[in-house]
């Protein structure tokens, strides 16, 4: 059987100390805004529209572009974490969809979750995270989303 491969970014937004998280109903599992990586676009672009569409909010990117740039190539904002992450895997192991993902972190002057697409989560169904909220939630979020998201706020802090 061949594995499905989608590209996704996801954006771990940073406000006083804190990063928002929703509990993501087909996976069951806690997550930062992300998404699919539509043709147009770049992967750091995705991670801003889909912040964008499921929060409200417009944070700046905390990344480093590299020093690479000619008149035919420029460098790209560099994610925190490129990650390779298995989605539906079956009962004998076999992977049949994974994601790769282009994890960005990113600073936002605000709190208010107001979602702006069709079909999100609604507002209440995100919280704000502190570093001490995400350990005292091990056994809730993933090894990943809660390590990234110490990581985010150590970044942005």
């Amino acid at each position: 059987m061949e594995t499905t491969r989608h590209f996704v970014a996801t954006c771990y937004v940073v406000n006083d100390g804190a990063t928002l998280l929703h509990e993501h109903e087909k996976l069951g599992m806690w997550l930062p805004p992300g998404g699919h990586v539509d043709r147009d676009e770049l992967p750091h672009e995705t991670a801003l529209r889909e912040t964008f569409e499921e929060t409200g909010l417009r944070p700046e990117l905390v990344v480093e572009a590299g020093p690479y740039e000619t008149d035919q190539a420029e460098s790209l904002p560099r994610p925190a974490a490129f990650l390779l992450e298995d989605i539906d895997v079956h009962e004998d192991g076999r992977v049949a969809h994974q994601h790769v993902d282009f994890v960005y972190f990113a600073e936002s002057d605000d709190r208010a979750v107001e979602p702006a697409g069709r079909d999100e989560a609604a507002a209440d169904a995100w919280t704000w995270f502190t570093a001490a909220d995400l350990e005292a939630h091990a056994d809730d979020l993933a090894a990943d989303v809660r390590d990234l998201g110490r990581r985010a706020i150590e970044t942005v802090g």
